[in-house]
């Protein structure tokens, strides 16, 4: 047998010699991608004390070894301070350190409804310094709630919960005022409840669509910010606002004091110069108070926004004032607007807006018996649809929306559009958005074209991070599926379990798709958000029932009742929806993955109370060190739709619920414990890492099951579950994981057998122990049950269950999305460092797969420090190995110990860091490696 042998080659532009740098006198690193509390130039921001984050680009791509050895920031109140490298705002001066990632700011107190600039410059690794970094800049919004002068206001009209359709017109508002002259500077700030768009002039500002991100409005408004001096001018102008009804009807929110209606809150100061000095009185101050006007406006919405009732959008076009939003518009006929007084915080968005993204369009119309038109747009998706449309005044066209092929409708989505006195229109969605892969359309005396149909996915705007594929084509369906899912959930700031039933953040679907989320997009400002909106649901019961009702709604169990403890309801911002431990559970996972993925201690900090009250509500029911069921009959779930979960009974009181559920919490326990030393919380951490070893042992001592080193049921996800949470004691442990092996290749000959939250303990646990060979024997069947009896059964999206055609399930869900976090750290190679979060420092290992199951896999993931790449192959028994280390980076390698020498030999920039078990680890500097072996 031929002996295996291994080199390195270093990629350099000239000889083998020690150009490793730059140019004599040139530093080697650039700094770029700056960011501000994870956005690029945000405007609005409520952080008094904002974070700054950048990556580098090497001077010298072939070379090896650039490092920051110092940075310095300046920020300024004018550009032109700025480029005159003067910060009068902060200067950091220099500060000795690699750091690049959530630097604060430590400047002078910062002003409300101002701009700053700023701008980094850094040293290397010899000293030399860099270039400045472009200009970046942030705006502060209004950053103390008395800044707000302006008042809620909407129409009079209110939603009446019995009607079938929402009774209640989406409310435009408008007030007209003269200026002197265009000014330099006009920011306004608007918060409402129910969607909006906003115009100046007759013009819609920004390319945002269904703003504001979805918000608990029991307790806040989340504003937005728009700069518009540029669109105001000379003499007389006019801001108006349409509003949506959508959310402000949500039968969760429904509280004292404000209406059940659409409303808004809105104001701007206006200055005549661009960069107004500190105490500088505007020209104008525009705000909603009672002075405004109002009038409906043609769009409705169809439905009443509640579980199978999201419905769509009636447009009348026979309603339309085709100057409404401009300074012509005769306001002879408006409404003065009524005033409200919510009892609302009022905190800045600082999460992207919603957009639209990929066009899609129809590909193919079927004309049918009853005079409908079946109109295929090739995928599933969730977002908006635009439908060019003729008939006569008064033709009414209704539009259905199915994701599944032999059903007209699902989950009442429709929308309809009424045709007008012009005898032509295009209906086009403002305020809903529709779910599905079929339109069917019906009223129109004719066939339409597939040119005149066209649809949009609408999603969050946060930015992709990772491209992915491999040699297996099943797997690439899967991750591009994965990805395609996790997108179409992304709506509003927050992961919808479903788009066209609930539209509810679960936290225990959160489990499957988040880490999915943070290997393939950049999501720091997303989640950030997010946990915001856990920190205001608690001490508020989950929700399950009709919040109209008087007779129910904060009185009976799982009403919304306001426990003022640290209990939290299945679903943020959303409270409505059943769950278990798992779901609450999130509130500790998500910060501590977060964290991890970003170094953002920050998040560790602001949410440590939150975890406090969570961990001591599950106290309060505790017995003997075992959690007890509590709450009422969806508060205790465990593993949710495992293959045949309907059918078997899911919602149980049964051992195997008890178990997985206080394994959990130890998982959640060991997580606190972990956060809680990383933030200085000493005595926090001592008491849940005994509390953790006393759970665990009991645990043991009442599940265990010795005969085959189970625990319950001996199902997968209770396998799982208690490996993930350390329940076996050290010397049981190899014999559990290997059981847990049995159960997956032997019993269930090598598919998959859990649902929701045990699939994701199940693969966060796999993704640890390194054992890609039972995740790929898991993704790589091609029956039930598993993603490829999806591909085989014709989805575009991955499925709720997997079984396909159980009635009142949808075909995109977030349940199964766990994969997508695998593909990048498995099958790539790209793991994070636990001791060095943040990816500065991070982990290659490519997987123990052989040639016949993976022949190759290639990614570039742009991390939060930089572009890493991989891209392996194996191929007549050698692999070839090409490592991208970013700039201010390291990567550490495991390569067998005798290779060792052969590949360090006297290279600089590879080192060998321990030696332990056969394998050695490898230090890379930054650069670009290829390793043939």
């Amino acid at each position: 047998m031929m002996k295996r042998y291994l080199v390195i080659l270093l990629v350099w532009f000239v000889s083998d010699v020690e150009l490793a740098l730059a140019t004599a006198g040139e530093s080697s690193l650039q700094p770029e991608n700056l960011r501000c509390e994870y956005l690029e130039n945000p405007i609005g921001l409520d952080e008094m004390s904002p974070r700054f984050n950048w990556t580098h680009k090497a001077g010298n791509v072939a070379a090896f070894g650039q490092k920051q050895t110092a940075y310095r920031i300046i920020v300024a109140s004018e550009v032109q301070l700025l480029h005159q490298n003067k910060g009068d705002e902060w200067d950091s001066g220099w500060v000795n350190s690699d750091q690049m990632q959530q630097i604060e700011y430590k400047g002078k107190v910062l002003r409300s409804d101002r701009y700053y600039y700023w701008k980094v410059v850094v040293k290397d690794e010899k000293g030399l310094v860099s270039a400045w970094s472009k200009t970046a800049f942030w705006a502060t919004g209004l950053l103390q709630q008395n800044d707000w002068k302006a008042k809620w206001i909407g129409t009079n009209e209110l939603f009446d919960p019995s009607q079938k359709d929402c009774n209640i017109s989406d409310p435009w508002l408008r007030k007209t005022f003269n200026l002197p002259q265009k000014p330099g500077k006009a920011v306004l700030f608007l918060a409402s409840v129910g969607y909006h768009e906003l115009y100046v002039n007759g013009k819609k500002v920004g390319d945002d669509v269904l703003s504001p991100a979805v918000t608990d409005h029991t307790k806040r408004a989340r504003y937005v910010a728009y700069d518009i001096a540029a669109a105001l001018k000379p003499g007389k102008n006019v801001i108006a606002i349409w509003l949506g009804t959508s959310w402000s009807i949500f039968g969760p929110y429904v509280t004292t004091g404000r209406p059940n209606a659409p409303i808004v809150i809105a104001q701007t100061a206006i200055y005549n110069t661009k960069t107004p000095v500190a105490g500088a009185k505007p020209t104008l101050v525009v705000q909603t108070d009672e002075s405004w006007k109002t009038h409906a406006s043609p769009s409705k919405l169809l439905g009443t926004w509640d579980f199978a009732k999201m419905g769509g959008e009636l447009w009348d076009a026979n309603q339309e004032i085709a100057d409404w939003n401009t300074i012509t518009c005769d306001e002879a006929k408006w409404s003065k607007v009524t005033v409200y007084q919510p009892n609302l915080i009022l905190s800045a968005q600082t999460v992207e807006p919603n957009r639209l993204f990929d066009e899609i369009k129809a590909i193919g119309i079927e004309s049918r018996p009853d005079g409908s038109y079946r109109v295929d747009m090739g995928v599933n998706f969730a977002g908006w649809t635009e439908v060019d449309l003729r008939g006569n005044k008064g033709d009414r066209i209704a539009f259905e929306y199915s994701e599944r092929e032999q059903m007209d409708q699902t989950f009442n989505l429709h929308s309809a559009y009424i045709i007008g006195a012009r005898g032509k229109g295009t209906f086009r969605n403002r305020f809903n958005y529709s779910s599905g892969r079929w339109i069917v359309i019906r009223g129109l005396k004719y066939k339409p074209q597939l040119s005149e149909i066209r649809g949009w996915m609408v999603r969050t705007n946060f930015q992709a991070a990772t491209n992915f594929e491999c040699s297996d084509t099943l797997q690439n369906w899967i991750y591009d599926k994965v990805k395609w899912t996790f997108q179409n959930l992304s709506i509003g700031g927050f992961v919808v379990d479903c788009p066209q039933r609930e539209r509810l953040g679960y936290g225990g679907d959160a489990h499957a798709t988040c880490e999915t989320g943070m290997y393939n997009y950049k999501l720091g400002a997303f989640y950030t958000k997010w946990m915001q909106d856990w920190r205001d649901v608690q001490g508020t019961e989950s929700i399950v029932g009709n919040m109209y009702d008087p007779e129910f709604a904060r009185k009976k169990v799982m009403s919304g009742r306001l426990m003022n403890n640290g209990v939290l309801p299945h679903t943020a911002p959303t409270y409505s929806g059943g769950g278990g431990p798992a779901w609450g559970g999130i509130v500790v996972s998500l910060p501590w993955f977060v964290y991890q993925h970003e170094g953002d201690k920050r998040i560790l900090e602001k949410n440590f109370e939150l975890i406090k009250g969570w961990l001591s509500f599950l106290d309060s029911h505790t017995k003997d060190d075992i959690l007890q069921r509590f709450g009422g009959d969806w508060d205790f779930l465990g593993d949710w739709l495992w293959p045949g979960a309907t059918a078997q009974g899911m919602n149980n009181n049964k051992e195997e619920t008890l178990c997985l559920n206080n394994s959990y919490r130890v998982f959640n326990l060991r997580t606190a414990a972990k956060i809680a030393r990383v933030i200085g919380k000493d005595v926090e951490a001592e008491h849940w890492e005994q509390q953790a070893e006393r759970c665990r042992a009991a645990i043991h001592a009442r599940f265990y099951r010795a005969a085959d080193h189970s625990y319950a049921d001996s199902s997968m996800a209770n396998l799982a579950a208690a490996l993930l949470a350390e329940i076996p004691p050290a010397d049981l442990r190899a014999a559990v994981m290997k059981r847990l092996e049995k159960d997956i290749l032997v019993l269930h000959k090598g598919h998959i057998n859990v649902g929701i939250t045990g699939g994701a303990m199940l693969f966060k646990l796999l993704r640890q122990e390194g054992r890609d060979d039972l995740i790929y024997s898991m993704t790589s069947q091609k029956d039930y049950p598993g993603w490829g009896y999806m591909k085989a059964n014709g989805a575009t999206t991955i499925w709720e269950m997997w079984e396909k055609d159980l009635p009142g399930h949808s075909l995109l869900h977030s349940s199964y999305l766990y994969p997508g976090a695998w593909y990048i750290e498995g099958l790539a190679g790209i793991q994070r460092d636990p001791a060095r979060p943040g990816f500065q420092d991070f982990i290659i290992k490519i997987p123990g797969l052989d040639q016949k199951q993976l022949s190759w896999a290639r990614a570039s993931f742009d991390s939060p420090a930089g572009q890493i790449k991989t891209a392996w192959r194996r191929e007549a028994g050698r692999t070839e190995l090409e490592v991208t280390v970013p700039p201010n980076c390291r990567g550490r390698l495991n390569l067998p110990e005798h290779m060792l020498r052969e590949v360090i030999g006297e290279r600089k920039y590879v080192k060998i860091l321990e030696v332990k078990n056969g394998y050695g680890l490898v230090l890379l500097s930054s650069g670009k490696y290829i390793f043939k072996m």
